[in-house]
């Protein structure tokens, strides 16, 4: 590790005193400057000596006073260090955090402090504010208004983001539930499409190609999100673009059907959640990023019944292309006895399971299930007020002494997880109903998948039961209409570098009929190649994946698939950025154990031929790849499996078909 650098300085003018004070990442190429010019708190971001953040605004209004001006540098304070911890549920088991950390306390004009602080690694700046008690021990809580906390980027960035939604609006006042569209490479002047600004994560790119700067391209990326929100804080977003850049948003007022503050109440001494910020001169820090759980500690210890042994894998999921008819027993049985054929571990029941189903019945099917060596998931409604969605069971989730009765009777029947759907929003209350479940649901030893939802901030290492979240605009999507089939290949290209980067995605499906459709012949066809489906379960990343295969699948599919259908894992001691653009094409490497996989998607309309460097794998080694076979006009004909050797330079030539994908092993 490089030596620590701390800089300290007074810059005096006649009118202005300004303090600053700037430190470095670890490898020294990561710069952090924070100044109190003019009474304003400022910090800025630059990469090998290129400026990625402007001065941007730091600072807070509370009920107790004001830190968004009349503020100066006090004191600073810098340590370093390098820490390593074990997970098991996101894209790395074993994480070495090695990194900066500066303390900047700040005084405004009444004397009151607050401070902020940086942890820095080579490509992560996380930052966020320390609240102390004030004078004479006073306040011993706080209610935080909003932040001044912006994100000012250069000319000529440009945008892949998601809009937020507005509140309590789409089927049955469902939203803001994270499933809004993404548009890539879009000007950061453009207006978001709600005018409610933009969704974590957020990615950006700053200069155009064709740039030059010293020879180089002028490309480089950031990704800003946050991290470490829990019911101590409310879920935030970004604004839209202004003269000053992007700021923090915090809820709005109509989300939860109204109920509940839009700001954050806190205890004193008390600290905000991270903002982070990834940077790289290339897509491989965004992809590889572990910033969301770094910076964060496990809240609670996952409960042995879980941690004794591997509660990840696979699962089936009749509701996807069956829908609500398929909720009955006979049709579950089915879809278990596939799950059993398959080797996957789970089956999901979806909604009105206690209607159509009934509770004795579901009793039944789990002793069934669990005789076919495959365990049960229930789906369930989170609310009895956020929205009008009507899919029961309701009220099961939303008070304690519920979930308690309910997630009782589930440990007793043998039920392993739970899915969790129709949140309302993003505020304080809301971020203690997902704490709630996941802690009463880790004390009888359930695992929790949430659907409708928010996205995860750093959820996987503090709540050690938490599995994954939807919080995209995901699978079921491709099955009720063409044009999301259409965009799957765009999507499905898109979240390794912004939804997934930050946390775990439950996509909710690797879709193997050719229709959406029970029969597979009605209604409009899927448009990708099945290798794009099977090498999606590779590059979305999820603890628990679902395989969205049907019944006929056994019979239609060539065997060739179904072998390899049945060797997916779903977890993974390494992931490595290989290749791609967001919306185009993607090609990523994970390890299982001592098994690499590569595995790539092009949403291209053309074939896309790479040399991928494969520096896992020796020069000479022969590789097997399952790849789609195209005849000469272009028209997909089948699969199969071909050899490919790697060359002395340990590289790979490879084509990629469109809407098509490979996976290398």
């Amino acid at each position: 590790m490089k030596k620590l650098l701390l800089l300290f300085a007074f810059s005096l003018s006649l009118t202005v005193q300004a303090r600053e004070a700037t430190v470095s990442s670890p490898n020294g190429k990561l710069i952090v400057v924070v100044n109190d010019e003019g009474g304003q708190a400022t910090y800025s971001v630059s990469l090998e000596s290129r400026q990625m953040v402007l001065p941007s605004a730091l600072g807070f209004k509370a009920d107790f006073g004001d830190f968004t001006r009349g503020l100066k540098i006090v004191n600073t304070s810098a340590k370093q260090i390098d820490r390593e911890y074990d997970m098991r549920q996101v894209k790395q088991s074993h994480i070495r955090y090695v990194a900066t950390v500066l303390t900047v306390d700040f005084e405004n004009t009444e004397g009151l402090k607050m401070s902020a602080e940086f942890s820095m690694s080579d490509n992560d700046v996380a930052f966020r504010y320390l609240i102390p008690r004030q004078k004479n021990d006073n306040p011993k809580s706080a209610v935080i208004y909003n932040e001044a906390t912006a994100f000012c980027l250069p000319d000529g960035t440009t945008t892949f983001l998601t809009p937020q939604s507005g509140p309590m609006v789409g089927w049955e006042r469902t939203k803001p539930s994270y499933e809004e569209e993404y548009v890539a490479d879009a000007p950061m002047t453009t207006k978001s499409r709600y005018g409610q600004g933009y969704t974590f994560p957020c990615l950006f790119r700053v200069g155009s190609e064709g740039q030059e700067v010293r020879g180089e391209r002028n490309v480089a990326w950031l990704l800003i999100s946050e991290t470490g929100v829990s019911s101590a804080y409310c879920g935030s977003h970004l604004s839209d673009y202004s003269p000053g850049g992007y700021t923090i948003a915090y809820p709005m007022a109509g989300e939860n059907n109204g109920r509940g503050d839009t700001y954050a109440g806190i205890a004193l001494p008390g600290s905000t959640p991270w903002r982070t910020i990834t940077l790289g001169t290339s897509l491989k820090p965004i992809v590889e990023t572990t910033i969301a759980y770094d910076v964060v500690e496990p809240i609670y210890t996952l409960n042995p019944q879980l941690s004794t042994l591997n509660p990840y894998g696979r699962y089936t999921w009749s509701w996807l292309i069956w829908q609500d008819n398929s909720i009955n027993y006979d049709d579950q049985v089915k879809f278990i006895d596939l799950a059993s054929a398959m080797g996957y571990e789970y089956c999901l029941v979806d909604n009105w399971w206690d209607q159509n189903i009934g509770r004795e019945r579901i009793g039944e099917l789990s002793r069934y299930a669990q005789s076919k060596g495959v365990s049960l998931m229930l789906w369930y409604n989170s609310n009895g007020y956020e929205n009008n969605a009507p899919q029961t069971p309701r009220d099961c989730m939303n008070t304690g002494y519920a979930r308690d009765r309910e997630m009782a009777w589930m440990q007793k029947i043998g039920v392993k997880g739970i899915k969790v759907d129709f949140f309302g929003g993003d505020k304080q209350e809301t971020m203690k109903l997902y704490e709630d479940i996941l802690y009463d649901a880790n004390r009888y030893g359930l695992q929790c998948i949430f659907h409708g939802c928010t996205i995860p901030r750093g959820w996987e290492r503090m709540y050690p039961n938490y599995v994954a979240s939807e919080a995209v605009l995901a699978s079921e999507n491709v099955f009720f209409n063409d044009g999301a089939a259409r965009r799957e290949p765009f999507d499905l290209t898109m979240h390794p570098f912004c939804r997934n980067a930050v946390g775990t995605m439950d996509w909710g499906g690797v879709i193997m009929n050719k229709h959406m459709s029970k029969d597979n012949k009605s209604r409009h066809q899927r448009m990708t190649t099945d290798i794009f489906e099977i090498a999606s379960a590779f590059t979305n990343q999820t603890a628990v994946q679902c395989i969205a295969m049907q019944p006929n699948n056994l019979e239609e599919l060539p065997q060739v698939e179904l072998d390899f259908l049945k060797t997916i894992p779903t977890t993974w001691d390494e992931t490595r950025f290989i290749d791609g653009y967001p919306g185009r094409y993607v090609v990523l490497a994970r390890r299982h154990a001592d098994k690499w996989y590569v595995a790539g998607l092009n949403a291209n309309k053309e074939p896309l031929k790479l040399t991928l460097s494969l520096d896992m794998f020796a020069p000479g080694t022969t590789l097997s790849q399952l790849n789609d076979v195209a005849d000469k006009k272009g028209n997909i004909t089948g699969v199969a499996t071909l050899p490919l050797k790697t060359d002395k330079k340990q590289q790979a030539k490879i084509t990629i078909q469109p809407n098509g994908g490979i996976v290398i092993y």
